[in-house]
């Protein structure tokens, strides 16, 4: 998948270009002021500022060329006051999604101050006369209002950034699909609902391309991703080289199929790898390996969590997919597991994740690798996308933390210890009443805030658990 590009805001700054006579150069005076806030939320998101904006005629030709350009949304800052009804047109005619931000270059009115320096910083109420405006052109903006120098601005900004960089992508995601788990209800949604209104494209294929693509594979290739998984895992002496090849060859063969039809993510539903007779082993070392190299995934044929699993990652920085096996009251925790996939790019910092040869009864296939890892303990967050009927939407996000616990030894797949915020008991009451999937994405960190951002951009609800 390559590195994640940074994300990158089209930065309106609004001004009333009759201000210029009465106090010359207050337009270049406030472009200064952009250009030093502007430095202060590099950590953030890059950004494209093209000039202060003076008027109707401004703002149309300025939003208009952030449409021309690699921008993920539009930040607008109020320099001054500045005409709600100017901003409307311009937004109208916009898909960038956009967001609001009340700050003043002071924090305090200083006895020195003249008519200059109040008029600087009043974009209070041209916020307000925006804000008006928007709400009532039914465009959808988030607002933030406090001092530039506060934290929670770069959270905002950072926030929003984010969050319209991942509604982009998700707008331009193909998903391979290879199969469903007849009957299982929660995973089964509106293929066109799911595209027009999330953005991603379910694209269902077959799982005779992925054994040609399997059969493609070079010899040469899966020995020196052999090499290198030797290099990367405490292997299993036990583990027989051939097993160990065919798994390298299976994720060989479905990276070149996700390539090939550039996939950001993808689904399949195991029983159609017995069914077909010429796999060996179900191809779960590829499903790791595969989320360790950015793809989205999730199993079942659940399309709908494979892309949520890619957007979390561009909003977290890494991602993985699981679910929920029980709920220990005595950890207060909920154990997270799966078949046999695990992103070990999430291992605990200073351990070495295990590639194990492990028994799998599951499947009809022979055993396959699977990697083993104790996850990084630390601040964490679950989500789940669930289908409401229609085009609703419902997001469930839940932050916690991920636990310092050994694997338990007889467990051999990837597993965590999830202890949520709310409580054992509180989260998955909440989980059930709010109707959420049995498959989740998990990200390290609480981002709770993107994906409430994520969530405002697409117009889907956002609840917690």
């Amino acid at each position: 998948m390559g590195e994640m590009r940074r994300p990158r805001l089209g930065v309106l700054g609004l001004m009333l270009g009759a201000y210029e006579p009465i106090f010359p150069g207050i337009a270049a005076r406030q472009e200064r002021y952009v250009a030093a806030l502007l430095a202060d939320l590099a950590a953030h998101a890059d950004f494209d500022f093209p000039r202060a904006a003076l008027g109707r005629e401004d703002i149309e030709e300025i939003v208009a060329g952030f449409g021309r350009k690699d921008v993920d949304g539009i930040l607008i800052l109020l320099l001054t006051y500045s005409p709600g009804q100017h901003l409307v047109r311009a937004l109208q005619d916009t898909r960038l999604p956009v967001a609001l931000a009340l700050v003043q270059p002071d924090d305090r009115a200083e006895d020195a101050f003249g008519e200059l320096e109040l008029t600087v910083n009043q974009g209070i109420h041209g916020a307000q006369d925006n804000a008006n405006a928007l709400l009532r052109a039914g465009i959808r903006c988030p607002f933030f209002a406090g001092s530039r120098r506060d934290a929670a601005f770069g959270r905002f900004v950072g926030d929003f950034a984010a969050a319209a960089r991942t509604a982009r992508a998700l707008r331009g995601m193909r998903i391979g699909v290879v199969g469903r788990l007849a009957g299982m209800g929660d995973v089964v949604g509106d293929d066109m609902a799911f595209y027009r209104r999330i953005g991603p494209e379910l694209v269902v294929d077959s799982v005779g391309t992925l054994w040609r693509a399997v059969e493609a594979v070079a010899p040469e290739d899966v020995a020196a991703r052999v090499a290198q998984d030797r290099a990367t895992f405490a292997v299993d002496p036990g583990l027989a080289p051939e097993s160990h090849a065919t798994a390298v060859r299976y994720y060989l063969g479905l990276r070149a199929w996700l390539e090939a039809n550039r996939f950001s993510g993808y689904t399949a539903h195991f029983e159609e790898f017995g069914a077909d007779g010429r796999f060996l082993q179900l191809p779960l070392l590829a499903a790791s390996h595969l989320l360790a190299d950015g793809y989205g995934y999730a199993a079942e044929g659940d399309g709908t969590t494979a892309a949520l699993v890619a957007a979390l990652r561009l909003l977290a920085g890494n991602a993985d997919f699981s679910e929920m096996y029980m709920m220990d009251f005595a950890r207060e925790a909920v154990l997270f597991s799966h078949q046999g996939e695990g992103n070990w790019t999430m291992a605990r910092r200073g351990t070495k994740p295990r590639l194990i040869d492990r028994f799998l009864g599951e499947g009809g296939l022979a055993d396959p690798p699977t990697v083993l890892f104790e996850a990084e303990p630390g601040p964490a967050t679950v989500a789940a996308l669930a289908h409401l009927g229609g085009e609703r939407y419902r997001l469930v996000a839940a932050a916690g933390e991920m636990l310092a616990e050994p694997c338990l030894p007889r467990v051999e797949q990837p597993h965590f210890f999830f202890r949520p915020a709310s409580g054992v008991r509180a989260f998955a009451t909440r989980w059930l009443e709010l109707g959420a999937p049995h498959h989740e994405a998990v990200a390290p960190g609480d981002v709770r805030g993107r994906l409430a951002a994520l969530c405002r951009i697409l117009d889907i609800e956002y609840a917690e658990a």
